[in-house]
């Protein structure tokens, strides 16, 4: 496991602040499978998770938009990609994932959240079933805590495999699956996988999993490949007139556009599930048995509602709020903003933050500290751009 000191400068770095950073990083960034294509491509590279990544190529706002009408490539290597097999899996991962198995049909994929016992999230993740066990895919900068965390509290029965053979692309936008229709084949067309579904498919000369998900809010896929192929597959599905490649800039504001929380900044051990507003993490079943890590904590929540709140906010004017600036109504510090931007899509600045539930009103007038100056801002319903995933 990474210690803690390394842990907590992961989490803290947001891509969107990098790109106006000179700080020394400690330590040694290490490269994606991609890396050398990036710079041909013309990205400019930077730290992030532990990783030399792409932050940007020809311009954050010009990506964004782009993959907002098109569709953008982007590069997540850096994720965690992990499989669990072995004997009594179901039971085993239900002990440590609020997540109910039962449910989930081969192909499928499901959000769910690794928890501590005080019911802090400790990431969240994303959980595929597979023919002889589970796909799952965890934040870049958690991977090692994650992967030590199962180790610990799963059963030796239950094998823990690293995928750090393979590359991660997302492919995103309203034509991505124009793109990628074109370049795959399988027992059954592209099109028959909705949102959160799953299947393989051979791309170019390699056998990969696609699921249709994301990051951006957007329709889009994940594509799961041999490291050994990502530059032959990424320079094929980036030949396609619809497609560009992007970066982690645009990545982060589009994510924010759509109201998805960044873990080790919307999301931390210190916020739990009901104040996040991702309840729809924890699965029926399991609100009703529990049984797993922080339930005694989180399900009385579901009743009683939390006293914090993760809300939207838009701003007047157009300065930023950043990660940090305090949130007032009034003389009365009710909040913080944990992440935070300007929005190309709306043209105006856009933030996430935790709030008293009592503020927490769409429409409800707030005033953020930037700087020393009080900025008006009003709750605004999440996400702020329209989810347009197919189902």
């Amino acid at each position: 496991m990474v210690c803690q000191t390394v842990r907590s400068r992961l989490l803290s770095e947001n891509p969107l602040d990098t790109i106006d950073s000179d700080d020394d990083e400690p330590i040694e960034p290490l490269t994606l499978p991609l890396d050398a294509w990036h710079r041909e491509q013309g990205a400019r590279m930077v730290p992030f998770a532990g990783y030399l990544m792409p932050v940007q190529y020809e311009g954050i706002i010009a990506e964004h938009l782009w993959t907002r009408d098109s569709a953008g490539l982007f590069d997540v290597s850096h994720m965690g990609q992990l499989f669990l097999s072995g004997d009594g899996l179901e039971a085993a991962v239900e002990a440590v994932l609020p997540i109910d198995l039962s449910t989930l049909k081969l192909g499928a994929v499901r959000y769910s959240l690794l928890l501590d016992d005080n019911g802090g999230i400790l990431d969240d993740l994303m959980v595929s079933r597979w023919r002889d066990g589970l796909y799952v895919v965890v934040n870049g900068a958690t991977k090692w805590d994650d992967i030590g965390h199962l180790r610990e509290y799963l059963p030796d029965e239950i094998t823990i495999n690293h995928l750090d053979d393979r590359a991660l692309l997302a492919l995103q936008g309203p034509r991505a699956h124009y793109a990628l229709s074109r370049l795959v084949t399988g027992d059954y067309p592209l099109e028959a996988l909705t949102f959160m579904k799953g299947g393989r498919f051979m791309l170019g000369d390699a056998d990969v999993w696609i699921s249709r998900s994301g990051y951006t809010g957007e329709d889009g896929f994940e594509i799961s490949l041999p490291a050994e192929n990502a530059s032959e597959i990424a320079t094929l599905i980036a030949a396609e007139p619809e497609v560009k490649p992007i970066g982690l800039g645009a990545r982060d504001s589009l994510r924010l556009e759509a109201g998805l929380p960044l873990y080790g900044h919307d999301l931390s051990p210190e916020t739990d599930p009901i104040s996040a507003d991702l309840a729809f993490g924890i699965n029926k079943r399991r609100r009703k048995e529990g049984g797993f890590p922080g339930a005694d904590v989180i399900l009385p929540l579901f009743a009683s509602g939390a006293s914090t709140k993760r809300i939207g906010l838009t701003l007047e004017g157009r300065a930023a709020a950043r990660e940090g600036a305090k949130v007032f109504s009034g003389d009365h510090e009710v909040g913080i903003i944990t992440s935070g931007g300007f929005s190309p899509s709306l043209a105006q600045p856009i933030a996430m933050a935790y709030i008293s539930a009592e503020h927490a009103a769409d429409g409800t007038a707030l005033e953020i500290d930037v700087r020393g100056k009080r900025l008006p801002a009003a709750v605004a319903p999440m996400p702020f751009i329209p989810h347009r995933y197919v189902r």
